[in-house]
């Protein structure tokens, strides 16, 4: 069965293609295998993933089975995980047309499938440890333990059943059990036996202390423990038993099972406030089941914050940096929340818009708005919001990705624009500086807030939240009082200000990723299931708190929120399915991803081209060898010749490691087949692509005993990836020839799509990495927000 270990890259054009077409059914299609393949978790499907695969039934050539079978190419699946995952399914046709195009004549190989495989075991000196592996096949298969490369020659080597008693210090390592039928086999996974020191009470031995000879039994030999962590942490809980027969796990928090979670092992890699309470894990077998000890989890503030020194930069007109001796200051306690009150509002849906601008060209450059938009995407994404988050706008940009931003709200939907940058207060009205902004700007260079408020509320809707980290003094270069659109009394605004009127918001300045203080604090809460404006009360509390912004920022908070609504309310959808429709639409279309290319040089070489999204107008691609042939030692695939329009760092193109494109908060191993080594090119200001995205692919080899090297040049179209099919850099019409109702319109009326729809990739992963604030430099640096 050695055919099918090869990758599914392998299959030819024509196989793929008809297994997509078998797949294209509602019965037991991609769906029903998108579920299968996501026992393992490479393979796993993010909601972006599916929407994706499901938005390809617009095209005209349009498959969702072809699209998700890209999805596994890409995450480089075997054809031997893909066959498992189709018997699972029972999709017999396919299964056969996988066996017979890979492997026409079949071998007792690829019968024989192991069924249970041995699990890793940590148990105390002198107890007893069985390993069961456990295969289908044809009749007469035979076992084979091996500890490392020697084989175990004891009886029970021979046994599905590897039983060693009484366990001792040489039993520790690597065990693996192979599967024979006459010259076929087949191999297990590898399982780990450890040593640990037992509970107070238990004495050793396999025959009396724990259960004897061949009876059965669950004993657990270490207990969770309990944790303090903080947000941003990684959080580990740790459960083991021996047990005969071998025994599963499964995790319970506050008395509630966790269905991911059935490893002895629990992990979670970024803690949030909702991880706090008690943490229990149920081990059991096929008779017996017994429960850990309760551990309990207790969340405190986020490490970055309780560093004895920062950085302070604040966000004004002159803007500068100031070292500044601080006095540390201890974690701010957290406020138990009260049990949540029965739902009463539901939004039709929710939508955000978040702008990040860090490289002014007249003023000071900032660090934390990247990292900021970064976190609150992930957070928001995570209470369902569709997020558009955008970085370094200049005013037409600006103006048009809040135009396109209206275009998704409606009625009864849910709003939120949160901007992070340099700003300014004048006679009441806030206004938003782009990165073009002169020198002595004024409103005519800005956006001001409250006029978008004004045609927020034009949509009819729900809840319109402002989040506005930015500074609040005035500008004296600016005398004009902006008389902004008379305000509808709605009794749903929420203004939640970083700091208070004429005063500066700060941000922490550290190596590599910076965070702003009213982020740094406002993560912590935002997910709460709270009124609004409840959570930015306790938000603001926290701020109190906080001895190093005692005195120069705090929260300043405007509402006339008269209803209980919630960022975390649930979308309801049977009043008006089809706006809901047609925003989904409108959204995705705004974030494809284009597909891989597989690129195949006349030397013999094949050159994988992958894209992933750090920011809605940022992406990174990355260049991988796939296959040489034998002749060519050597050979590397780097881009080149793109257009001017986009933002390049030629220095940090084609570079090993993401870190060293310029990539701080994409992770290699949110990338599929992160082991396999690429070339990082990261590409921003998407939003001013002109025309498709074009660029050469050079491939550079030499071949065995010689010297010189040889060039192969090839040109990659990949259309207009993200946002840069919405054309923000062209002016918008006014707000009232503009403005579209989503409650009546059809997907034609989606004016900012004249273009035809491209086909919706189907690797568009979510690449954010996880939220980590953690340490900060010594110093606080100003600026003016």
């Amino acid at each position: 069965m050695e055919e099918f270990n090869y990758s599914l890259a392998n299959l030819p054009v024509e196989v793929l293609d008809r297994l997509a077409t078998m797949l294209d059914n509602s019965t037991c299609g991609w769906r029903q295998l998108a579920q299968a393949v996501s026992e393992e978790p490479k393979f796993r499907c993010s909601e972006r993933d599916v929407t994706s695969c499901s938005l390809q039934v617009l095209s005209a050539t349009g498959s969702p089975g072809r699209s998700f079978l890209d999805l596994l190419v890409e995450r480089a699946c075997s054809m031997l995980f893909l066959l498992q995952c189709l018997r699972k399914i029972d999709h017999r046709e396919a299964v056969q047309l996988l066996t017979v195009m890979v492997s026409p004549c079949k071998t007792a190989t690829e019968l024989i499938r192991v069924t249970v495989q041995p699990s890793s075991q940590r148990a105390t000196l002198g107890s007893q440890v069985v390993l069961t592996c456990k295969a289908s096949g044809p009749p007469g298969l035979s076992y084979q333990w091996f500890k490392g490369k020697e084989e175990i020659l004891e009886a029970t080597g021979h046994t599905p059943e590897l039983i060693v008693c009484p366990l001792g210090p040489e039993h520790q390592g690597s065990y693996i059990c192979r599967v024979n039928h006459g010259n076929a086999c087949v191999f297990s996974q590898w399982a780990q036996v450890r040593l640990v020191q037992p509970s107070p009470g238990i004495s050793p031995g396999c025959s009396s202390s724990i259960f004897s000879g061949s009876s059965s039994g669950v004993h657990i030999i270490y207990q969770p423990k309990s944790q303090v962590a903080s947000e941003g942490d990684a959080l580990l809980l740790e459960c083991t038993a021996v047990a005969n027969p071998p025994a599963q796990c499964q995790w319970y928090h506050n008395s509630a099972p966790m269905p991911q979670s059935k490893a002895c092992l629990l992990k979670i890699p970024c803690v949030t406030t909702a991880h706090r309470g008690q943490y229990r894990c149920k081990v059991f077998n096929l008779y017996h089941e017994v429960w850990s000890e309760p551990a309990t989890v207790t969340i405190a503030g986020p490490t970055s914050i309780t560093d004895p020194s920062w950085v302070a930069v604040d966000r004004g007109l002159e803007s500068q940096e100031v070292d500044r001796p601080i006095i540390s200051a201890g974690v701010c306690p957290q406020m138990t929340n009260p049990p949540p009150l029965s739902k009463q509002f539901y939004a039709t849906d929710k939508v955000a818009l978040l702008i990040g601008n860090l490289n002014y060209r007249y003023h000071t450059q900032l660090s934390a708005p990247m990292a900021d938009v970064h976190e609150l995407s992930n957070l928001l994404r995570q209470m369902d919001f569709k997020v558009v988050s955008l970085l370094d706008l200049n005013w037409q940009e600006m103006h048009s990705a809040v135009t396109e931003f209206l275009l998704l709200l409606g009625k009864g939907v849910y709003g939120l624009l949160y901007f992070a940058g340099h700003g300014y207060e004048n006679y009441g009205n806030s206004f938003m500086v782009p990165i073009d902004a002169p020198a002595s700007y004024t409103s005519e260079h800005c956006l001001c807030v409250q006029n978008i408020l004004t045609r927020m509320q034009e949509k009819e809707t729900g809840l319109n939240v402002f989040l506005l980290d930015m500074c609040r003094k005035r500008n004296p270069n600016d005398e004009v009082a902006v008389q902004p659109g008379l305000l509808k009394v709605t009794a749903n605004i929420v203004f939640g200000y970083a700091t208070c009127v004429d005063a500066e918001a700060y941000e922490v300045r550290r190596e590599g990723v910076s965070n702003g203080i009213f982020i740094s604090f406002l993560k912590r809460r935002v997910c709460e299931d709270e009124k609004v404006t409840v959570m930015l009360d306790r938000v603001a509390e926290d701020m109190g708190r906080f001895e190093i912004t005692r005195g120069r920022q705090a929260l300043e908070l405007r509402s006339n929120l008269s209803e209980r609504r919630s960022l975390t309310d649930l979308i309801q959808t049977s009043d008006c399915s089809v706006a809901y429709s047609t925003r989904n639409l409108q959204w995705a279309v705004a974030h494809v991803l284009p597909k891989s290319h597989f690129i195949q040089f006349d030397c013999g070489v094949k050159v994988q081209l992958g894209f992933a999204a750090e920011f809605s107008n940022i992406m990174v691609i990355y260049t991988r060898i796939l296959d040489k042939p034998k002749e060519i030692p050597t050979c590397s695939a780097q881009l080149t010749d793109f257009p001017e329009d986009v933002d390049i760092d030629l220095k940090k193109s084609n570079q090993e490691t993401l870190l060293e494109a310029g990539s701080l908060l994409l992770i290699k191993e949110q990338l599929p087949s992160p082991e396999l080594p690429s070339l990082y090119t990261r590409i921003r200001s998407l939003q001013r692509l002109k025309m498709e995205l074009t660029f050469a692919v050079c491939l550079r080899y030499t071949y065995v005993n010689l010297e010189d090297e040889v060039e192969e040049r090839r040109n990659v179209t990949v259309g207009k990836p993200l946002v840069s099919k919405l054309n923000l850099r062209q002016l918008r019409p006014n707000s009232d020839s503009s403005s579209l109702s989503l409650d009546t319109c059809t997907i034609a009326e989606v004016s900012s799509f004249s273009e035809d729809f491209a086909p919706l990739a189907s690797d568009t992963w979510s690449l954010f990495a996880p939220a980590n604030a953690d340490k900060c430099q010594d110093k606080m640096n100003y600026h003016s927000y």
